[in-house]
C-alpha cells in the first residue's frame, strides 16, 4: 500500500494539461488582436532586425595603424632658404597619426652664443648677462605677410591599417585593385571619391567650417576622424567615412631651431617660432557579422509578447467588454450548453 501511494506520487512527473482554449467571434477582441500581434511583427522585423541588425554580434575594439605623408612645395623668405619642401615644414617628420605643417613664422636670424659674465646690469632692471643666443627671440605678432600660401595646396594622404580580432578580419583604407593608378589621380571629395585617401589640406580647413588664412595666420588644432561601419556578411560593405572638426582654432605654436657655422668657424642658428595647423587622426569603429544566437533570443522574445497579447485580450474579454458575464459564468461552468448563448458569442473549446 505503502508503496503504492509513494508510486502515486511519482506519477505527477509524467502528467501534462493542456491549456483550454475558446474562441470567439468578437469582432472588436479579433481586431485588437490582429493589431498586437502585427505591432510586434513590426517591432521585430523593422525596429531589431533592420534598424539594429539584431540578427548579428558586433565587435566595437578596432585595433588601428596610421601612415601620414605630406606633399608639396612652397616659396619662403628665410636667412637659411628661399623653398621649403615636407622635410622643413611637417613636423614630426616619421609620419605617425599626429602631425603638425607650418603655415606661418617669426624668424630670428643668426643667433650666436653670448658669453656668460656675471656682470648685472641696474639699466636692465638688474638683469645679468649669462650664457645663452643672442639676439634673444624676436616677440611680436603673427604677421600675415609671412604666411605659407601655397600649404593650402598640400596634400595629406593617410593610410589605415585597421583589424577586428573577434572575427579575425583587417583590412585598410587603400583599395587593393588597382591602387597605383587609383592614387595617383584620385582627391578626396565626398560626392566624387568619398574613399579617397589623399586630402588638400585647404579642402581639410574649408570642411571645418573655417578659412585657410584665419587658420594660417595662428595656427590651430584639427581632428580628422576615420569611421569604420563594416557589414561583414557583405563583402565590399567595410569602408571607412572621414569628417573634420576644429578643435582648437584659438592658436597652435612651437618652436624649433637650424644651425650652421659662418665663415669664421663660430657656430650659430636661425630660431623660429612656428604656427602652423595640427592634425590629429582619430580611427573608430564597429564591425557586424550574423549569429545564430542573438536571431534566436530576438525571435523568442518576439513570440514571448505575442502570448503577452492573449493575456491582454483575455483581459478584455472578461472585464472590460459589456457581455462580459457571459465569458464569466461560463468559465466557472464546463458543462454551459452552446445553443444558450447568442449567436455572435457562440464559443468552441478544444482540450
Amino acid at each position: 500500500m505503502a508503496w503504492q501511494n509513494s508510486q502515486n506520487r511519482l506519477l505527477f512527473l509524467f502528467e501534462y494539461t493542456t491549456v483550454r482554449y475558446v474562441g470567439t467571434d468578437n469582432k472588436k477582441i479579433g481586431l485588437l488582436y490582429r493589431i498586437f500581434q502585427l505591432t510586434i511583427m513590426g517591432y521585430l522585423i523593422g525596429w531589431v532586425f533592420f534598424k539594429n541588425k539584431g540578427y548579428q554580434v558586433k565587435d566595437d575594439t578596432i585595433e588601428s595603424s596610421v601612415v601620414t605623408k605630406v606633399k608639396g612645395v612652397a616659396r619662403v623668405n628665410t636667412t637659411d632658404s628661399n623653398l621649403w619642401g615636407p622635410e622643413d615644414y611637417v613636423f614630426p617628420s616619421q609620419g605617425e597619426n599626429f602631425l603638425s605643417i607650418a603655415t606661418n613664422f617669426i624668424e630670428t636670424p643668426n643667433q650666436k652664443l653670448g658669453i656668460k659674465t656675471g656682470v648685472c646690469l641696474e639699466t636692465h632692471n638688474g638683469t645679468c648677462e649669462i650664457y645663452g643666443w643672442c639676439p634673444t627671440e624676436i616677440r611680436k605678432n603673427p604677421d600675415p605677410a609671412t604666411i605659407v600660401r601655397e600649404a593650402e595646396n598640400f596634400t595629406l594622404y593617410i593610410r589605415n591599417f585597421i583589424r577586428f580580432s573577434r572575427f579575425n578580419f583587417s583590412t585598410s583604407n587603400v583599395p587593393k585593385e588597382n591602387r597605383t593608378l587609383y592614387l595617383k589621380h584620385c582627391s578626396y571629395d565626398e560626392n566624387f571619391h568619398p574613399y579617397c585617401p589623399i586630402f588638400r589640406l585647404g579642402d581639410i580647413v574649408n570642411k571645418t567650417g573655417h578659412k585657410f588664412e584665419e587658420m594660417a595666420k595662428r595656427g590651430a588644432s584639427i581632428g580628422v576622424l576615420i569611421e569604420w561601419l563594416c557589414d561583414l556578411d557583405k563583402d565590399s560593405d567595410c569602408r571607412p567615412r572621414y569628417s573634420f572638426v576644429c578643435l582648437d582654432k584659438v592658436t597652435f605654436d612651437f618652436r624649433f631651431a637650424r644651425y650652421s657655422t659662418d665663415a669664421a668657424g663660430q657656430r650659430q642658428r636661425t630660431f623660429y617660432k612656428v604656427f602652423g595647423i595640427h592634425l590629429d587622426i582619430m580611427v573608430c569603429g564597429t564591425a557586424r557579422r550574423f549569429c545564430i544566437i542573438p536571431t534566436i533570443v530576438n525571435i523568442a522574445s518576439a513570440v514571448t509578447l505575442m502570448a503577452a497579447g492573449s493575456y491582454i485580450c483575455d483581459i478584455m474579454l472578461l472585464y472590460a467588454m459589456k457581455k462580459r458575464t457571459v465569458y464569466t459564468e461560463s468559465k466557472n461552468d464546463k458543462e454551459i450548453p452552446l445553443q444558450i448563448m447568442p449567436e455572435g458569442l457562440k464559443r468552441k473549446f478544444s482540450l
